[in-house]
């Protein structure tokens, strides 16, 4: 009984929530600074509207000169870089590809996952799950995107698995992710087994400051050699 009068509750104060940002909608975010102030408002809800969260990304229009501080980039592999850490609620990260560099085969923790790409060009490819019914079998692709400047992108766990790639030779990208609720591990896949493992993932930098060296971001998410 107590824990259906907290999920009342909890249910009350979202509507609540909405109900107050409909009469007062949020002011388009004009910086950066802007975009995570009024995501830490959105993420006051306890269920979240995607929808709501994909157009007020979408608003943004990307200023290098407001996320340079955090596009740091390594020769061997992309990065991951912490932004904000959302009230616990989700963190934002700019990720930076140099030429050529892309993601490995992964999910996503049960989590959202929201990519903005703030500058060069981003292409996703999409696989199905593996079966749990075959012990070795090449992941099936099921769709692939291309993402500009500016443009937004949404993927959680029951829409499949994913890589991201900087096809660009003569370009780098930036792109900025949302992830709600935070994780630090995620499951990796062999495009040619299924096979997968836990995979632990770290920061290449926070809040514009590099960690210690050692601690690199994404060394086992690399895409596995052909």
């Amino acid at each position: 009984m107590a824990e259906m009068d907290v999920e009342k509750r909890g249910n009350a104060i979202d509507e609540m929530l909405k109900k107050k940002r409909d009469q007062n909608p949020l002011p388009e975010p004009e910086t950066l600074d802007d975009l995570v102030q009024g995501l830490k408002i959105i993420f006051q809800d306890n269920e979240i509207s995607v929808e709501e969260v994909n157009e007020y990304m979408s608003k943004y229009k990307s200023n290098p000169r407001e996320w340079y501080k955090y596009a740091k980039f390594d020769h061997h592999r992309y990065t991951r870089n912490l932004v904000d850490q959302g009230n616990g609620k989700f963190n934002l990260i700019v990720l930076c590809w140099g030429e050529g560099q892309g993601s490995g085969i992964h999910s996503h923790s049960d989590s959202h996952c929201f990519m903005k790409v703030l500058d060069g060009q981003l292409d996703e490819t999409m696989y199905s799950w593996p079966s749990d019914s075959e012990d070795e079998r090449e992941l099936q692709k099921t769709e692939t995107h291309s993402y500009g400047k500016d443009s937004v992108a949404y993927i959680n766990d029951s829409m499949g698995l994913h890589r991201v790639e900087n096809t660009s030779h003569t370009n780098t990208a930036v792109s900025l992710h949302l992830y709600s609720p935070p994780f630090d591990m995620v499951e990796c896949f062999d495009q040619r087994t299924g096979h997968r493992k836990k995979v632990r993932v770290t920061f290449y930098s926070k809040f514009g400051q590099r960690t210690p060296f050692g601690c690199t971001s994404v060394e086992t998410l690399e895409p596995e050699n052909n």
